[in-house]
């Protein structure tokens, strides 16, 4: 899974943005290496385990000729608490790493096979994530 090597603030307050609210996503919006990119059209957070499902169901499909990019990378930290635990006593353990996705951001892209087998493969990592997707191709 992805997680990053070192973190200066173990944990992250939670980040009030309203994702109804807010617009689509400026960086990381266009296909910039592959032929073909999943594209996010609904604001989510994406844990690290859903990204590297979503990897493993794209590299099935595409095996040794393809070439694939993961775009986002989960970097902030979320924590839980324990079920049936009283509140107070602070905050939830460290529990993974996640990913704030916006609509319109780039999530993956794929070349080196055909067309039918990339939307295939693009299809598949799109039904392991909790975000609304879309195929999109690069425009030349």
């Amino acid at each position: 899974m992805l997680l990053p090597k070192k973190v200066k603030f173990r944990k992250w307050q939670t980040g009030r943005r309203n994702p109804d609210r807010v617009g689509s996503s400026t960086r990381g919006s266009t296909v910039a290496f592959g032929s073909f990119g999943l594209k996010a059209m609904s604001s989510h957070r994406i844990k690290s385990n859903q990204l590297e499902s979503a990897r493993k169901a794209m590299a099935r499909t595409v095996s040794k000729v393809g070439k694939m990019w993961i775009r986002v990378f989960p970097d902030r930290p979320f924590t839980a608490k324990p079920p049936e635990v009283k509140l107070g006593k602070g905050k939830g353990d460290l529990q993974g790493y996640c990913v704030e996705v916006w609509p319109g951001r780039i999530l993956f892209e794929i070349d080196g096979v055909s067309e039918a087998d990339a939307r295939e493969a693009l299809r598949k990592a799109g039904t392991k994530l909790p975000v609304k997707t879309k195929i999109v191709a690069r425009t030349k």
